[in-house]
């Protein structure tokens, strides 16, 4: 068993880190860099750009820039929080089995596919840096995931050629970093405010146990949200001040995109910030400039609702985990966003404590994903980890109510079994819908999928005796059952959730990712191979310029020609590495006749050395 890497995927940033010797050390990316966006780009020449390469094209080419793909993971085209992000999003989002996928180019990708992406470079780079092949990962995702989003991370870990040996809620896996040396009973709270999602875990540690007391969250609010009130407020105003709708250019809009998170960091240290985007538009008048100064005040009165909103979560929680305020030790700050002044403050002013700010918020949920790492491999021993499950899990009975089969709270993993019977005479069969939530009615809560029981004995209603039993894994993922206790007929489902993958569909996939991975690294060699022939073929230019005096007219001719004809190979987009690297030979041969021009030159200038430097001696 190699090395099992521990995956933070966020939504705007990711991170990874390895337990090695004895402790968690963060994974820096090729670029030297310990987070890693979570972007990909597809160019118009058919490259895959991911990561910091992805962002700094994202201006020039919005619509094939995916940003916060995981807004979207494990989300059916329907739900409002799908139509939610289709308007905040640049490119378009499709409906592809009644889940949501987005287009590129007239090709649809799933959420799986492009987060699978991200995890291929994440795994890569730690390749790079470990000297070694990595096949197995921990990887995190917010504790109030439901169970179709939880499936759609571990599928994409499979679509990156990753064996995911656990699904680990971000909190959870915070507070594991944070609290694995704490020998004392301690009851801590994970405050972790991201790119995208909001989670307020309540945690006890201590003895090497870490236990989850409740969790609570938001799985659609985060930094994002902060940065959208900006663009709001900045689309408003240059509207107001000019008639044009900025956000419905997209180039623009990223722009806008781009601004407002700079605004957001800079106003974290500065009282005042100035956003100038020249040349944002144009209209019959001419080209139009945004130029608006912000304060720090103006951007808390912009965001407060938003910040409210997570202390009125943490609130709900304590009160789940069955404490006060004043119970809790420790609160631990986790994600870029907490380094908001005005989180900070109210966070602060509702526990009545100083915050604990020790960790790194954008790299210690990856640090902590790596221990649990180290755990599965035995390397970490004596540590107990026990999560809960975020939501209640139940099916649909009688009159469309939803009723419980395990609590939210539950400790996982969990088993649960409850037995139900017909609502009608000699039923031949029943439908078991499975549902997520907290609603009294089955239709306001999440469904998670649906099976049939068939050969249900005649008999009158009521009298049938059939065992439901639902079974959560420690990746919070669950399988449903239902035998009918008189027959001994069962039936089964593995919630699929809401992805719209099948198994086979994932191995394709897989195969697909493979094949693109040998493609990408093709095109490489030919850009490494075109980078090299532009270099030699401007140097060896500039050097013809300098020395041509010294060529007889037939070596400058030739080696002029060469220098031409791989210039136009270097024009080509369609040239192969092999014709590029003939080229780039075939000059690399003439031009040694101009180095060894250059040399003689160098030779007849050396000035000759005097006698005086001689010593006469007399040897016997």
């Amino acid at each position: 068993m190699g090395k099992v890497i521990g995956i933070d995927l966020g939504t705007t940033n990711s991170a990874m880190a390895v337990y090695e010797g004895n402790e968690a050390k963060i994974i820096a990316n090729k670029e030297g860099k310990n987070t890693t966006p979570s972007i990909v780009a597809f160019t118009d020449k058919g490259e895959i750009l991911v990561g910091e390469s992805a962002k700094r094209q994202a201006v020039t080419n919005p619509e094939k820039t995916i940003y916060s793909i995981k807004r979207i993971m494990g989300l059916m085209f329907n739900e409002d929080k799908a139509k939610e992000a289709e308007k905040r999003l640049p490119y378009k989002i499709v409906d592809r089995n009644g889940a949501c996928a987005i287009e590129i180019s007239g090709k649809v990708y799933t959420p799986q596919e492009i987060s699978a992406k991200i995890l291929m470079k994440l795994k890569e780079d730690a390749e790079s840096y470990l000297g070694e092949s990595v096949t197995e990962a921990v990887i995190t995702v917010p504790a109030y995931f439901n169970d179709s989003q939880r499936k759609a991370t571990k599928e994409a870990g499979t679509i990156a050629g990753l064996n995911v040996l656990r699904i680990i809620n971000e909190p959870t896996s915070a507070a594991l970093a944070y609290g694995l040396d704490k020998k004392e009973s301690e009851k801590i709270m994970v405050y972790d405010l991201g790119g995208g999602t909001f989670d307020v875990t309540v945690l006890e540690t201590g003895d090497n146990v870490v236990e989850v007391l409740a969790t609570g969250g938001d799985a659609f609010l985060g930094g994002d949200d902060f940065d959208n009130r900006v663009i709001d407020f900045l689309a408003s105003e240059f509207k107001s001040e000019t008639g044009i709708e900025i956000k419905n250019d997209v180039m623009a809009l990223q722009r806008l995109k781009e601004a407002a998170e700079n605004a957001k960091k800079e106003l974290s240290s500065a009282m005042e910030t100035e956003i100038n985007l020249p040349f944002i538009t144009a209209d019959a008048t001419g080209p139009k400039h945004l130029v608006k100064k912000l304060t720090r005040a103006k951007f808390e009165s912009l965001t407060e609702d938003l910040v409210e909103e997570t202390i009125s979560k943490i609130e709900g929680v304590i009160k789940d985990a069955g404490l006060t305020k004043n119970e809790i030790s420790e609160v631990v700050m986790v994600g870029g966003s907490t380094r908001i002044p005005k989180v900070q403050e109210r966070v602060k002013a509702f526990i009545n404590k100083e915050l604990n700010k020790s960790v790194n918020p954008d790299e210690v949920v990856a640090v902590g994903a790596s221990i649990q790492g180290g755990v599965l491999k035995g390397d970490v021993k004596d540590v107990l980890l026990l999560d809960v499950t975020p939501l209640s899990l139940g099916i649909e009975t009688l009159g469309g109510v939803m009723t419980k089969v395990i609590d939210r709270g539950t400790t996982i993993p969990a088993k649960k079994s409850q037995v139900f019977s017909t609502a009608e005479d000699n039923q031949p069969a029943v439908s078991i819908m499975v549902l997520q939530g907290e609603r009294e009615l089955a239709r306001d809560n999440k469904s998670l999928g649906k099976f049939d029981l068939q050969g249900i004995a005649p008999a009158p209603r009521g009298v049938p005796q059939i065992e439901v039993t639902f079974d959560i894994d420690a990746n919070g993922i669950l399988t449903v059952s239902a035998q009918d206790k008189n027959t001994g007929k069962s039936q089964e489902i593995k919630i699929s959730g809401s992805s719209g993958l099948s198994d086979s569909e994932i191995e394709k996939m897989v195969k697909d990712a493979e094949l693109h991975k040998e493609e990408d690294a093709r095109k490489k060699e030919v850009i490494e191979a075109r980078n090299h022939a532009d270099s030699l073929a401007h140097q060896t230019q500039k050097s013809l310029d300098e020395h041509k005096t010294n060529l007889n007219e037939n070596d400058a001719n030739e080696i002029q020609n060469a220098i031409n004809a791989l210039k136009e190979c270097v024009k080509n987009d369609n040239a192969t590495k092999a014709e590029l690297e003939d080229k780039t030979k075939a000059l690399a041969q003439a031009a040694q006749k101009l180095g060894e021009a250059m040399a003689n030159k160098n030779n007849a200038e050396q000035p000759k050395k005097k006698d005086d430097d001689v010593i006469d001696a007399e040897v016997e």
